[in-house]
């Protein structure tokens, strides 16, 4: 397993808001072009998966998550808000594996 410190990743998402501050992207940008860029890096992703790319999916998950800091701030949160609430919640889910997915229970 990987281990990375919590300090690190608040860190790395600062820099992350900085490079888009410094871009133009919260000043020219908004909720919907990021969106849009989701979707094109989701589909980077997709391809590199299939292709079994390992540098390409390493490359495609970090450009996801520079562009879901930059919706969180469209949407007056930090990405860390949205991490800390997703996993407050997953956290306490019961489930089951079912064909390489969890499933949770109703």
């Amino acid at each position: 397993k990987i281990k990375i410190s919590i300090m690190k990743l608040n860190n790395e998402f600062k820099t992350i808001r900085e490079w888009a501050n410094k871009k133009g992207i919260y000043q020219k940008g908004d909720i919907k072009t990021q969106y849009v860029k989701l979707q094109e890096e989701a589909g980077e992703l997709a391809k590199a998966i299939i292709n079994n790319d390992n540098d390409e999916i390493i490359d495609a998950i970090g450009d996801c998550v520079v562009v879901l800091t930059s919706i969180a701030y469209f949407n007056n949160c930090t990405i860390e808000d949205c991490i800390n609430t997703a996993y407050n919640v997953i956290n306490k889910r019961k489930g089951h594996m079912v064909n390489g997915s969890f499933v949770k229970n109703n």
